[in-house]
């Protein structure tokens, strides 16, 4: 057995055949994404140097998928603080926080590929300590992001031989917050494992994600009120699809008629967060990390917890307009980590402003109430809050089933079934719940790193 081989993870074979366990394969293949444009991407930005089942996913909204690509293959190949070899390994840190299995694989063939330490490979004991050391910032990142202070970043940059400067910091704290929000997007659209690899001396190059057998696992754990009941009829869907059309409709007539008092807005989001505490996505107190995975996770017993948890009223909400992306965590970037920020607010207004002006059937349809209400409830659920925007649309737009999709990919992504991405938006196209994916993914990567850049900025302070 080779190296190569010996530090795979263990997986199986995909249930299903294409790039994705809950789209059909022929609707990737017919996307307008896989054409000529999407093979230039490829060939200009690829890391694996192929198309990977995660560009097919996402090459059905090219627009979106270029920003993406571009922002990626600059973290991990342009210049930049951080050597090659340890962008590949701090991606793997962040993937294995999810279990996700196939970023992991992907990034152990380009850590060894780019010249990494092949012992680094048997797990966090192997690595330097300055690496061990992004163990907690990791994990604070990937599961409760608001418990970040000024004080962790200072303990990784005091002088020391192990310590980091802030440039470096800054590249770790953007792989991480990536490749966590990379795996709500593998998890969130059933990324299969890659089919039929090349093989270059019987060794295989890419990877495989052990994300189908814990799909059928879920699916009958979860006990679920509001998934058990998901069997309705294609009337049923219709009538749901023009209630939701209503709704939108409605709120925006409603907004052109009142303002809502700052005190019932303040009142709105607190019960959403608090709401958000009741949509629970399935019971897992026992999940069982495999050893593969384990070696590169510290405290894996660690997981999201709800920002509003009964007694912790002590954590104060992060108020958006006290640290904005536009006013303060972009320049933060852009100074430390040249460039980065540019792709990064390139990528995140794309998704934000991305639409077709279509809803399942319908034509002509503004869907910003719908967006906006998408990436607000994700900042809602890591404590992040915005005074102008009334949460009351939430609970109007979003149905139980879309919360409980959304709050699964987004803090527990590992935890996604077929069974909970079948039962939203039931006549939606499956492109639309690819557009959720993406809203989802780049909601909660910026949602990471607010309150990372916050506590450096106020470090600097």
């Amino acid at each position: 057995m080779t190296l190569l081989q010996e530090k795979r993870v263990q997986v199986s074979p995909p249930l299903t055949r294409g790039p994705s366990a809950f789209i059909p394969e022929n609707e990737v293949m017919q996307a307008n994404g896989l054409d000529e444009r999407t093979n230039l991407l490829v060939e200009e930005y690829s890391t694996s140097g192929r198309l990977d089942n995660i560009t097919q996913v996402m090459s059905i909204h090219t627009q979106y998928l270029e920003s993406f690509l571009r922002s990626q293959f600059y973290m991990l190949r342009m210049d930049g603080p951080l050597p090659l070899p340890y962008r590949h390994y701090i991606a793997i840190m962040a993937a294995a926080r999810h279990q996700c299995s196939y970023l992991i694989n992907m990034h152990v063939d380009e850590f060894l590929k780019t010249g990494g330490i092949a012992e680094w490979l048997n797990g966090l004991e192997y690595i330097p300590q300055r690496l061990k050391n992004l163990n907690e910032i990791n994990k604070l990142l990937a599961h409760r992001p608001w418990l970040i202070t000024k004080e962790h970043i200072q303990k990784l940059v005091k002088t020391g031989e192990n310590n980091w400067s802030l440039p470096e910091l800054v590249h770790a704290v953007v792989l991480l917050a990536h490749y966590h929000a990379l795996a709500s997007f593998v998890f969130g659209s059933g990324i299969n494992p890659e089919r039929d690899p090349d093989t270059s001396n019987g060794v295989r190059l890419i990877a495989v994600n052990n994300f189908c057998v814990c799909d059928l696992a879920n699916d009958n754990n979860i006990e679920n009120a509001s998934l058990t009941s998901s069997n309705f009829g294609i009337a049923d869907s219709l009538s749901e699809l023009e209630a939701l059309m209503e709704r939108m409709k409605r709120l925006q007539e409603d907004k052109e008629d009142e303002e809502a008092s700052q005190e019932e807005m303040d009142t709105r989001f607190e019960k959403e967060k608090k709401e958000s505490l009741l949509v629970i996505s399935g019971a897992f107190d026992d999940e069982i990390v495999s050893t593969d995975v384990s070696r590169y996770v510290e405290d894996p017993g660690f997981g999201y917890k709800d920002f509003a948890r009964r007694g912790e009223d002590h954590l104060p909400t992060f108020r958006a307009q006290d640290y904005t992306w536009e006013n303060h965590g972009f320049s933060l970037v852009n100074r430390l980590y040249s460039d980065i920020g540019h792709l990064l607010d390139e990528k995140f207004r794309m998704v934000y402003n991305l639409t077709y002006n279509t809803m399942a059937t319908h034509e002509d349809v503004d869907t910003t109430t719908l967006r906006r209400a998408l990436f607000n409830y994700v900042h809602c659920m890591y404590g992040i809050r915005y005074d102008d925007y009334d949460y009351g649309e939430v609970n109007q737009l979003l149905e139980r089933s879309l919360k409980v999709y959304i709050k699964t990919v987004t803090c527990y992504p590992e935890r996604t079934t077929k069974r909970m991405y079948d039962s939203y938006w039931r006549q939606f196209k499956h492109s639309e719940k690819v557009h959720v994916n993406l809203l989802l993914m780049e909601a909660r990567m910026q949602a990471e790193l607010l309150y990372a850049l916050r506590a450096i900025t106020r470090h600097l302070t």
